[in-house]
């Protein structure tokens, strides 16, 4: 539940706006050494009656290799949805720098397709600092109505981790067990990842952030290389589960190791049937076919 009535916002923000913002608070907080309150703005952002680009969806289908469909796929509602979770964290009472958070993993449940003709109304909140051993993470939650109606058709959580960043009040988690060791599968896809891709992902998704942009632009920010974005690889991996997964759905996510672009990422997908023989489950996992190291994996789940 959100805690307080909506700030609304007459239309979705701009993500280059915004990290030009984040950018600018950035500075003056290490100028002046002023922080932002300890805990979490409770007033959420919401914007009414968003209609998806025909054109961005096309691409975005394109792109990473969905069937083209009136329908959006999840992938995409989450992108058209990202500057307005962006906003909550650019306010001036939000107690974490934006620029370089981790996405740590995503929870989407989709109950009911929504398609390109579709007024939304989106509505993005932040919830659950928390302590994390390598900083702070919280949790962005965004849920998107068709206009006029009460049910959430799409809903996101978003985890992301402040490395470094160790708030009062947020005790560092003890007892962390150590990840499970990764032995590749056979794969069932090889990606062929060009420098381009998060160029090409950032045209169709509006989210230019300079870590995915460029070499230089990735130097900028502490990186060797400029990295994929962590929602395309997702959304890649969603796109080759395929039409199997119905029209409602529950998607996770969680990620462990930046693609490094260029790339070569090594797709498994396996897929679980139920007692009846139909499809119930699917689970992937991705890594470099190089060094072995996994990226992400996660797992696609019928809601029918």
């Amino acid at each position: 539940m959100t805690p307080s009535p909506p700030v609304i916002l007459s239309e979705m923000p701009s993500l280059s706006k915004l990290y030009v913002n984040a950018a600018a608070t950035a500075a003056r907080r290490r100028v002046l050494g002023a922080h932002a309150a300890a805990g979490l703005p409770e007033t959420p952002h919401e914007v009414r009656g968003v209609l998806a680009s025909v054109e961005n969806l096309t691409a975005f289908q394109h792109l990473i290799g969905e069937t083209a469909s009136d329908v959006l796929p999840a992938g995409f509602v989450h992108a058209l949805a990202f500057p307005l979770a962006m906003s909550v964290m650019n306010r001036d009472d939000f107690p974490l720098p934006l620029l370089g958070m981790i996405h740590l993993d995503n929870h989407v449940v989709q109950s009911a397709p929504l398609y390109f003709t579709d007024p939304l109304d989106i509505r993005a909140w932040a919830e659950n600092l928390r302590g994390h051993r390598s900083g702070t993470r919280l949790d962005l939650v965004t849920e998107v109505r068709r206009s006029g109606e009460d049910a959430v058709s799409w809903r996101g959580v978003s985890s992301y981790l402040a490395k470094g960043v160790f708030l009062p009040g947020t005790d560092k988690p003890s007892g962390v067990p150590a990840p499970a060791r990764f032995t590749p599968p056979d794969p069932t896809a090889l990606w062929q990842l060009g420098v381009d891709t998060g160029r090409a992902y950032a045209s169709v998704s509006g989210d230019f952030n300079p870590i995915h942009l460029s070499v230089l632009s990735a130097k900028a920010l502490g990186l060797r290389r400029s990295i994929a974005h962590g929602m395309y690889l997702a959304s890649r991996a969603l796109a080759d589960v395929g039409a199997a997964k119905g029209d409602a759905f529950s998607w996770d996510v969680a990620f462990e190791a930046p693609v490094f672009l260029p790339a070569r990422v090594a797709l498994d997908i396996s897929t679980v049937q139920g007692e009846d023989g139909a499809w119930s489950r699917s689970e992937f996992v991705a890594w470099s076919p190089h060094s072995g190291r996994r990226h992400f994996s996660g797992s696609v789940s019928s809601l029918a």
